[in-house]
């Protein structure tokens, strides 16, 4: 009788064992099978107040607002330099000397030349007075009026015939003297002409080697800063008179008061953008600093590369302190419009349908899904955050898409 009670105690508690099992596991698979309606919390952000520009992006180089490459107007050996990059420079200030031995040998090799000139212009001048005086024949009238007086007494038996062929030799001598005097006076006309376009090209040529010689003194065309010096001692400058864009290039002088963007705009965002428009330009050694500018140019052509057609747009800006470099790489961001302390949400958070109409999901653990749609008023955009005009209050979260 004991044993038969024992028995039956066991099949209840096998009975109970097998329901809790069984309860238990239908919890188990419910459980399992319910949909999951937690969010990742790392797809989820939150509104919030800031500031938001909707800009467009030129990437260009710095560049001074005036560049100067200094070349020699000289030819010459580099004897000594006076100025490195980075020195800020004077307008007139000496750059960098040339070696003026030769040069100055040159010039008085010129000098030398032109007195030699002067001075045969002097002698051909001399020369020509003399035969001018001997071309007017002032001797001419005496010696015809004698012969003319010899012949009259001749005729009257007063003075002998020998006289008489004297002063005729005498005045045919003055006659051959006057034409041969005249014949020379051409000469020493024509030599003075010669020797004065000689004295001319000695001239020329002085005043060529003087100016050689004062060009050897390199000076600075502005004030500004030395961009890059491209010489050493003892290199050889060719000058840009005889070479042209391909003579030395000395040194590189910029005007860094004032520097520019030059960068290129879509031609989609292009008739937004306007003169004395707002700037703000970034540089990558300089990432925390936001520099002001302004547009001052913008092309009226645009140029097609791959089927995308841009347009070129300067934008200035002031640098007083020097923490613009030419050539470091910028961003100039053109403010189309800026809006401060706007409510904002991530560009991603927003879903359009159809319609274009914009909505976002915010979390709702009471729902199905866990989220809840709603309709939202958006404003301007820069890609990554746009503002919230209406839908949604401060702090509220959002779920990214």
């Amino acid at each position: 009788m004991a044993n038969n009670h024992h028995s039956k105690r066991k099949k209840w508690y096998l009975v109970a064992i097998g329901t809790v099992v069984l309860v238990g596991g239908g919890f188990g698979i419910a459980a399992a099978l319910r949909p999951n309606n937690g969010i990742d919390p790392s797809k989820l952000a939150s509104v919030a107040r800031g500031d938001l520009t909707r800009s467009v992006v030129a990437t260009g180089k710095i560049e001074p607002l005036a560049k100067v490459e200094v070349k020699s107007k000289a030819s010459g050996i580099v004897e000594k330099i006076f100025a490195d990059y980075g020195d800020h420079v004077k307008q007139g200030q000496v750059l960098v000397e040339l070696d003026k031995e030769q040069l100055r040998a040159r010039a008085a090799e010129a000098s030398a030349n032109l007195q030699a000139a002067q001075a045969a212009v002097a002698s051909a001048e001399a020369t020509y007075e003399r035969n001018k005086v001997d071309a007017e024949g002032p001797d001419l009238p005496y010696l015809k009026s004698t012969v003319e007086r010899n012949r009259k007494l001749a005729a009257d038996g007063l003075v002998s015939a020998s006289i008489l062929d004297d002063g005729e030799k005498a005045y045919q001598m003055g006659l051959n003297k006057q034409l041969s005097a005249q014949r020379y006076l051409a000469v020493s006309r024509a030599e003075i002409a010669r020797n004065k376009a000689q004295v001319a090209q000695m001239q020329a040529a002085l005043d060529s080697a003087e100016e050689d010689l004062r060009n050897s003194t390199i000076v600075s065309p502005m004030d500004g800063l030395v961009l890059s010096r491209d010489v050493e001692v003892g290199d050889a400058v060719s000058s840009i008179l005889i070479l042209g864009s391909q003579a030395t290039l000395i040194m590189t002088l910029g005007d860094v008061s004032e520097v520019y963007v030059k960068g290129k705009v879509d031609e989609a965002d292009i008739s937004k953008v306007y003169l004395a428009q707002p700037a703000r330009i970034a540089v990558e050694s300089l990432k925390d600093k936001k520099f002001e500018g302004k547009v001052t140019k913008i092309s009226p052509m645009g140029v097609e590369k791959e089927n995308v057609t841009t347009f070129e747009v300067k934008v200035s800006i002031q640098n007083p302190t020097g923490e613009l470099k030419a050539n470091m790489t910028a961003n100039a961001e053109i403010i189309l419009e800026e809006k401060h302390n706007v409510l904002q949400i991530p560009e991603a958070a927003v879903v359009y349908d159809k319609d274009r109409h914009t909505f976002v999901e915010s979390p709702d653990p009471g729902a199905k899904t866990g989220r809840q749609k709603l309709a939202v008023k958006l404003g301007i955009s820069n890609g990554v955050k746009t503002e919230l005009i209406s839908g949604l209050k401060e702090g509220q979260q959002v779920v990214l898409q």
